[in-house]
């Protein structure tokens, strides 16, 4: 498919993205979190770290700005404020890693990080005790280098607000609020970076309808399916795609 859209990838990429979107937009508009866990093991696999990732950032970003502005009303903003300014700490060591790494030490270390992420989440370990600023900002910092490097700092800051006494309304609004701001922070370094480029934009293009169909899916799914039951088809997708994009199965995969 060279040449459709400057994109570079085979026709037999290009549908294993889809599927890939599709699924990480299905945990997305279900659970509010985990695409990335999804997504950028599985497209790093076909398309490698350094394409995956940012275009992560570029599908997720336009397709969840609709969330924002009834959010933003909800949040407590002076938390939300702490915890991006962590992440102004965190996403710059993140995105250093993924631009000088070897990029089959960054899918390895994806594979890897993916994989304790999910026992965190799946551990049901939350953090009690109620948010003070020295934590918000090296959690903050945690989610921003996990977001920087892989796009997959959501367990850390689901774990702190989620588990704590901040109540869920408002927990949720923080999430969508912070990660809106962290995606803005990414964004910007990718592009100083020059990780975002004309190939990134033109898959995104191909790969945001997917994305946004498993979205809109996922969140009406949560209405009518046992949320305890599809949050463990959730993390069953994510183990499947950290298992089969281990490098050392690439012979497999497109």
């Amino acid at each position: 498919m060279t040449g459709l859209f400057s994109a570079d990838v085979s026709p037999a990429q290009l549908l294993f993205l889809l599927a890939s979107s599709l699924a990480a937009g299905l945990a997305r508009g279900f659970s509010g979190f985990g695409s990335a866990l999804v997504f950028v093991p599985l497209a790093s696999a076909a398309i490698g770290p350094q394409v995956a990732v940012p275009l992560l950032v570029v599908v997720d970003g336009f397709m969840t700005a609709g969330l924002i502005p009834a959010a933003f009303r909800l949040a407590d903003r002076r938390g939300v404020l702490i915890m991006t300014l962590g992440a102004l700490i965190g996403v710059p060591v993140g995105i250093y890693l993924l631009t000088n790494v070897d990029p089959l030490a960054i899918r390895w270390a994806i594979v890897v990080l993916v994989v304790l992420l999910l026992a965190l989440l799946v551990s049901g370990w939350r953090h009690h005790g109620r948010p003070k600023p020295p934590m918000t900002v090296l959690v903050g910092s945690i989610s921003g280098l996990f977001a920087g490097v892989a796009q997959v700092g959501g367990p850390p800051v689901v774990a702190y607000w989620v588990g704590g006494t901040t109540p869920a309304i408002v927990a949720r609004a923080n999430m969508i609020v912070y990660f809106a701001f962290s995606t803005v922070l990414t964004a910007t370094g990718y592009l100083w970076s020059g990780l975002i480029t004309a190939q990134v934009l033109s898959l995104a293009v191909m790969v945001a309808p997917t994305y946004g169909i498993g979205v809109w899916f996922g969140s009406r799914m949560f209405g009518v399916a046992d949320e305890r039951t599809f949050r463990r088809i959730c993390y069953l997708m994510i183990a499947f795609s950290a298992a089969v994009s281990m490098p050392i199965l690439d012979g497999l995969l497109p």
